[in-house]
């Protein structure tokens, strides 16, 4: 499926580039676009100022390489990707790309950009040879809301351009608590990223969660509990496919975790419990006691800096469970940070689909050139837009999660918690949709994929199953279609079902909606499973 969708899309690339011979501003545009295809896929990290995003992503690369401080290089969207040599490129909005030193100081990149302001630079490339970058782009942007009108315009122009879909194929994006500027971005992205399709490519983080519960070794039950409210709230339900909290300057400091600071937390963890607790009651009392468990105040002041007050309550707790290596202690660390949780999400459901939200960044960019420049022969283009929309099975997926979360399904509990996993909730792996074990065969897994179309198919097809329920049916049917194509197995009993198009399960697309229930109706007069009677009570709002 994944390499369908990518050649797929590129033979339209060609078609544009047939139909748009001689137009260099058109070309240079595909020949980005076929770029944009073989890349790997584009992860932004977004937010409001101070909400922790750099450092969020040095925590997912293992390394300080994101600047973390107040700077120009803040302000400035920069990319990472993967390179065999690191290698720093400034772009500038006049003049040729730049070369720039590599630079480092205690560990953290730091960028010189030449005395040049945030508002000559266009973007940064960073290249660096991490193995977290091989299946990935990072991106950092500059923070959303700004004092700044600039610098808020700078995040705009990248993940929510007017005129264009995102340049992002999915977005983390980072909240110290739920604000109306979140839910305005998120809205935004969705419409650039998505389009027609009203995708959902957006997963949240309660970031800086430490803070929740003023930095008690607890805090992050408390972040749990608040970031579980927030993912019934509504508004962010529909908007996000689910809220992680992380507290990141923990997962940072433990992914870089060096000997000599596990040394110091060693120490701290050996003192007298009370002795201990008085030293650890604020972060002032910390650093201003003169001499403690054989540490300088500086050092004790790095380990703060670096960790934060929750971060060094929980190494020294840590270690007084058991840690006895550097090793231990950061693993230990990250689990806890939530870091794991938020990795592990991003594996499940973006990765998966990396090639259909790179390939919908693609076509949207080209649906946009042919409204922008329309040539003779484009109609070949729009056909080809219309239909990857209509077979974007994927994009309905990530949808129709959203709605599940958001307002749940209109399906029985156990059905509902069902065509989650189906539809993968909980990851797009065969075996994981249809709840298998790892060992299970192909052939147990195509005869348990059938057995529920079987059973969906029923439940769809039943008198008293509604419309909105029925769509929802149609898409769990699809999905487990492909999970039997994907196995090279026979396609399941019969031919595959209407699907409902991108928008979700009660919005039309081609065909009005009104048309699609007459349709219903008299296939399920055929099937002499309807009667007028009941016909007239369908018709009636009230029945």
């Amino acid at each position: 499926m994944t390499a369908d969708v990518i050649e797929q899309t590129r033979e339209l690339l060609g078609t544009a580039r047939e139909i748009y011979e001689g137009e260099r501003e058109s070309l240079a545009l595909i020949d980005r676009l076929e770029v944009r295809l073989d890349e790997p896929l584009r992860l932004a990290v977004a937010g409001m100022v101070k909400a922790g995003k750099s450092t969020l992503l040095n925590a997912m690369l293992g390394e300080r390489i994101a600047a973390t401080d107040t700077g120009e290089c803040t302000r400035v969207v920069t990319w990472y990707r993967y390179s065999a040599t690191p290698t720093v490129t400034m772009h500038l909005r006049q003049g040729p790309p730049q070369r720039m030193a590599i630079r480092r100081d205690q560990g953290l990149l730091q960028f010189d950009l030449g005395g040049r302001t945030a508002e000559e630079i266009e973007w940064i490339d960073v290249g660096w040879p991490l193995s977290g970058l091989k299946d990935q782009i990072l991106i950092d942007t500059p923070g959303i809301a700004s004092l700044s009108e600039d610098t808020s315009a700078r995040a705009a122009r990248f993940l929510t351009p007017e005129e264009a879909p995102s340049a992002a194929d999915a977005v983390i994006y980072l909240m110290r608590h739920l604000h109306g500027s979140d839910l305005k971005f998120l809205e935004a992205f969705r419409d650039t990223a998505a389009g027609a399709a009203q995708s959902v490519c957006a997963v949240a983080v309660l970031s800086r969660c430490d803070e929740v519960g003023s930095g008690r070794i607890d805090s992050l039950l408390s972040a749990r509990k608040v970031a579980a409210r927030y993912e019934r709230d509504g508004d962010l339900a529909h908007l996000a496919l689910g809220v992680i909290p992380v507290t990141g300057l923990v997962a940072e400091g433990a992914r870089t975790l060096r000997e000599s600071e596990f040394i110091a937390f060693r120490a701290l963890a050996g003192m007298e419990r009370t002795d201990r607790e008085r030293l650890m009651v604020s972060a002032d009392r910390f650093t201003r006691v003169a001499d403690a468990a054989g540490l300088s105040a500086q050092v004790r002041q790095d380990l703060l800096a670096r960790f934060g007050m929750f971060g060094v309550r929980l190494a020294t707790a840590i270690i007084r469970g058991g840690a006895d290596s550097s090793s231990a202690l950061s693993a230990a660390m990250v689990e806890q940070s939530g870091l794991d949780g938020l990795q592990e999400f991003v594996r499940q459901q973006f990765h998966p689909r990396a090639a259909t939200l790179k390939a919908r960044g693609v076509i949207l960019q080209l649906g946009a050139l042919v409204e922008r420049s329309p040539r003779p022969g484009d109609e070949r283009i729009r056909a080809g837009i219309e239909r990857f929309t209509a077979s974007a099975h994927t994009l309905r997926e990530l949808s129709l999660l959203a709605v599940a979360r958001a307002d749940g399904l209109p399906l029985e509990p156990d059905d509902a918690l069902c065509a989650q996993r189906i539809l993968g909730a909980d990851g797009v792996a065969p075996r994981t949709r249809l709840a298998l074990p790892d060992e299970a065969s192909d052939a147990e897994v195509a005869s348990a994929a059938e057995a529920e179309i079987s059973r969906w198919r029923s439940i769809m097809e039943s008198p008293l199953t509604e419309r909105a329920a029925a769509a929802v049916c149609r898409a769990v049917i699809r999905s487990l279609s492909d999970v039997v194509s994907e196995l090279g197995a026979p396609r399941a009993l019969r031919p595959a079902p209407h699907i409902d198009p991108p928008g979700g399960p009660g919005e039309g697309s081609g065909q009005d909606a009104e048309q699609q229930g007459e349709q219903d109706k008299r296939r399920l007069r055929r099937q002499k499973w309807l009667n007028p009677r009941s016909l007239l009570a369908e018709r009636n709002p009230l029945r």
